[in-house]
């Protein structure tokens, strides 16, 4: 009787945004979960101290849990920035803040390059290449060492590039297509942990005239001498500008040859640590595009972590796996877009209509799912229905001011644990993805302030982050269009 009255008074009250209505689930859902405080401030104590130099610790992979890894054709680890980057931040708070404002500037970018695609707008119709530029010897500069420790992209893969190859970390992205490297000589380019690459000590180093589909694919080239260049541009400042080339890219024993990727001798903005990108996009440039890979995974550990991971190409989905169908948009293919019908707070299910989360005609609208963001962005209406919520479910909790984006804060000082509401995100076909307690409430500093880790856009474009991603292993079956999430599959 109170799902009938509920849909008879939204039908009554049509219009409205969302009805204050929710729907208690059946079945085994718990509605609370536990937060271990005291554990999440002890790894924002380490975050700060782990040593780059030495070798990032490698978790062994429990093979009852790897199915994934084992069945795999092609496999990379991943690594969280702390664990090879050494953070200039004296404090976690510092770091918070800087890693939020790198990603209000991705979510910025994001949004911005969708917004252009479903207009028709090309990037060189906004911002075309300087047509004068020239790389020439006499005109370069030593490379450009910044001491600040900003840096798109908070997970690394460390691949060879070139033969012999040359070991350097890259940034991983399922938001990107492009994949590129910094290369010398270099006119502009920013730190990396690794030594520049050298294109003139590669014998498979090949560039790629303009006549090329690879070159042809770019959204914005130049051709110079028949040769053809690239740039690639952020939305956030940052870009890379160079010549587009094949070369060989060795992962552990494996090598792939004649992969398309930017030679970049033009850098700037906020990369510094890596040496580029690897766009694991869904358009035909990026790496799993070019491997052919029939579908690939990752799971993302704990930021605050020195622990590593694994990126897997030719990966099945597990049988265990909570599936939802992946979607992709006409108007722009890098896009990983995720069927979603709903969100629950405590076991009962938001008030938020299927159309909060879903794509029109035109482009606009849907959720993606994103390797490169952190923190889970929700339309306006949709956000403050989950916060409060959330708020209602932790009355018994001390609140404090916000940070940040973070308008839901608490202060946990005096706690060693506490029982929050579970938040789940639900599926077609009634599938449920419960999220752990600390992938939602998350510290802020040393202290024991604690945010619920989601935000508002104003965008039409959601998007699901990594940090709602850790201890997750997210698959994305490319050939029967599905996305997976396998728990505790690190």
């Amino acid at each position: 009787m109170g799902l009938l009255f509920c849909i008879l008074f939204a039908a009554f009250f049509f219009t409205a945004p969302f009805v204050g209505c929710s729907r208690s689930l059946p079945g085994s859902l718990q509605p609370t979960t536990v937060l271990d405080v005291a554990e999440a401030l002890q790894k924002t104590k380490n975050a700060l101290s782990f040593d780059p130099t030495k070798k990032p610790a490698v978790s062994p992979l429990d093979q009852s849990l790897s199915s994934a890894s084992s069945s795999s054709s092609l496999s990379l680890q991943i690594h969280p920035r702390v664990s090879i980057h050494k953070s200039s931040h004296l404090d976690y708070k510092s770091l918070t803040l800087s890693r939020l404002a790198r990603d209000s500037a991705r979510v910025s970018s994001l949004t911005t390059r969708l917004d252009l695609a479903v207009n028709g707008i090309s990037k060189s119709d906004l911002k075309p290449l300087d047509n004068g530029l020239e790389f020439k010897a006499e005109d370069l500069e030593s490379p450009l060492l910044s001491g600040a420790s900003q840096g798109s992209g908070e997970y690394f893969s460390r691949v060879g590039i070139g033969k012999p190859p040359n070991q350097v970390y890259m940034v991983v992205d399922t938001g990107s297509d492009i994949n590129w490297v910094q290369c010398a000589p270099c006119a502009d380019c920013y730190q990396q942990a690794d030594p520049i690459f050298e294109p003139a000590s590669s014998s498979s180093y090949s560039p790629l005239t303009c006549e090329t589909q690879q070159c042809k694919y770019l959204d914005t080239s130049e051709c110079r001498n028949d040769t053809c260049l690239y740039e690639v541009s952020y939305g956030d400042g940052s870009y890379t500008v160079g010549d587009f080339v094949t070369e060989t890219i060795t992962v552990g024993s494996d090598s792939v040859k004649n992969v398309a990727i930017g030679c970049g001798h033009n850098n700037e903005g906020l990369f510094v640590g890596a040496a580029g990108l690897l766009g694991l996009g869904g358009g035909p440039l990026s790496f799993s595009s070019q491997l052919n890979a029939s579908s690939f995974s990752y799971c993302l550990v704990d930021r605050d972590s020195d622990s590593t991971s694994t990126l897997d190409f030719d990966s099945a989905l597990p049988p265990n796996a909570i599936t939802a169908p992946l979607l992709r948009n006409h108007q722009l293919d890098t896009f990983y877009y995720l069927g979603l019908t709903g969100i629950s707070v405590g076991g009962e299910l938001l008030p938020v209509p299927e159309s909060a989360f879903q794509m029109d005609e035109s482009g606009n609208g849907g959720i993606i799912i994103d390797s490169g963001t952190a923190v889970t962005r929700l339309q306006s209406d949709t956000y403050e229905v989950l916060r409060d919520a959330f708020v209602k479910g932790t009355k018994n909790l001390p609140s404090t001011d916000s940070v940040s984006l973070f308008d839901t804060c608490y202060d946990l000082s005096k706690k060693s644990s506490v029982d929050v509401p579970t938040v789940s995100f639900h599926f077609p076909d009634g599938k449920v993805l419960p999220l752990p307690a600390k992938n939602y409430l998350i510290p802020v500093d040393s202290e024991g302030t604690f945010c619920f880790a989601f935000a508002p856009t104003s965008s039409s474009l959601s998007i699901i982050g990594n940090v709602q991603q850790q201890g997750t292993r997210v698959g994305f079956d490319l050939g029967n269009s599905l996305v997976g999430f396998v728990p505790n599959k690190c």
